[in-house]
């Protein structure tokens, strides 16, 4: 699979053909809230316009239809891209890129929405992951646009990339994901156990948060910092993004704060540290993951584990690569920061006015890190009912160098 990829200030991508249907995917290849006032915020997102080191900054592909989240990127390059379901007609919840063209994966069959067979059905995807086994997992949320779950909708699907076959579902127990759950992102271990463990964050905004531990081998799982105060949402959290306070307006309605919990997940390329962050707040935090791992631990011995990371920005997607780097997006200024080495000075990689909300990340074998841009941000129930997203949704890249171990350099720093 060769896709093209052109520097943002090339000329316009080729256009991809072949999509009868409007809701079929398109594809054209190409810390603490104190640290500064709204008023400030509002001023550093409107002068963010210009960008950061983003010479390099490539599209890999754009996107019309429905909005993505997840991005997954095999050992040998293959690219995956999920969509979930928040009201976007969807009819594909995971493709691969070929040839430039959004091909559902693993199969069509298990593409169909059959509410009536969720357990083997694609509910609502929020994330794709490949692991270092180069198995391809899939994060089903069981909820149609954040309503309780289905019965046995919540589930994680391995994908065999050698054969493209599934070889494993793991369906999650009432009292792991609850109806209020909402399964974001997934994080592995691959040493541990027989078979490796999952770390998922649970970012419910009507329930309780926490992180899920899975047994990949047996299934089993368990909740860890179940509703921890570092698992939840800052209450009267609004983000500043595009220079506006982004809370829920929807119609006939009160205007709320964002509520959504635990999303961000990392895990250190030492395998002894996770990270994590709620979506609506600024804050950053660190956990033992052997103490999470470890089911002999009280939820308090395993929070006493826990170290508080200081940082003046939110996030959606974290992730790790090989040299220990902490990569963090920052969706109030449409940029991805960078901690070297596992260290606490925050710089600056890129930034872009196209990167309207930097969502989920991974690190190719290639030296790039690739991420979706989906303008979250710009959905009807944040503005009045007024859709304001403007496709085509993009996915990014930029050099890292992480498959020599050598570090491109970014020059801003906070």
């Amino acid at each position: 699979m060769k896709l093209l990829t052109i520097p943002l200030t090339a000329a316009a991508l080729f256009a991809f053909a072949g999509c009868m249907h409007d809701d079929t995917p398109k594809a054209k290849v190409a810390g603490s809230n104190g640290m500064a006032s709204d008023q400030a915020r509002v001023a550093r997102a409107k002068n963010d316009g210009q960008g950061v080191n983003n010479d390099r900054l490539q599209v890999v592909a754009e996107f019309t239809g429905p909005m993505l989240t997840g991005v997954a990127v095999s050992k040998t390059g293959r690219i995956f891209v999920n969509y979930p379901r928040w009201g976007d007609p969807v009819q594909y919840s995971v493709v691969e890129l070929r040839n430039g063209k959004p091909v559902p994966f693993p199969n069509v069959q298990i593409n169909k929405l059959n509410v009536d067979d969720a357990a083997n059905s694609l509910i609502g995807v929020q994330s794709v992951v490949v692991d270092d086994k180069d198995r391809l997992w899939i994060v089903d949320t069981g909820s149609i646009n954040f309503q309780p779950v289905r019965d046995n909708g919540p589930k994680l699907v391995c994908v065999d990339l050698k054969n493209d076959q599934i070889v494993k579902a793991i369906h999650f127990k009432p009292d792991v994901a609850l109806k209020t759950s909402y399964l974001n992102d997934i994080r592995f271990d691959e040493k541990r156990g027989s078979d490796g463990f999952g770390f998922i964050t649970d970012s419910s905004d009507a329930g309780p948060n926490g992180i899920i531990v899975v047994d990949l081998a047996s299934g089993d799982a368990w909740r860890r910092l179940n509703d921890h105060p570092s698992t939840k949402a800052d209450k009267n959290f609004a983000p500043i993004v595009e220079g506006e306070p982004l809370m829920t307006r929807i119609p006939n309605r009160p205007v709320a704060y964002m509520k959504i919990g635990s999303d961000g997940i990392a895990i250190s390329s030492d395998k002894k540290t996770l990270f994590y962050c709620p979506l609506a707040s600024r804050r950053l935090h660190s956990v033992s993951l052997d103490a999470l791992a470890d089911r002999n631990k009280s939820d308090q011995d395993v929070a006493g584990t826990i170290k508080d990371l200081s940082r003046d920005y939110a996030s959606d997607g974290l992730e790790f690569d090989k040299q220990n780097n902490l990569y963090l997006t920052d969706y109030e200024h449409n940029a991805i920061h960078r901690r070297a080495g596992g260290g606490d000075q925050d710089e600056v990689l890129v930034s872009d006015p196209r990167m309207i909300w930097p969502d989920s990340m991974a690190v190719g074998a290639d030296g790039f890190l690739y991420f979706t841009a989906n303008q979250l941000n710009r959905q009807k129930n944040y503005h009045d009912g007024k859709d304001l997203r403007q496709q085509p949704y993009l996915l990014l890249k930029y050099p890292i160098g992480s498959s020599t171990g050598r570090m491109e350099t970014a020059s801003a720093t906070r």
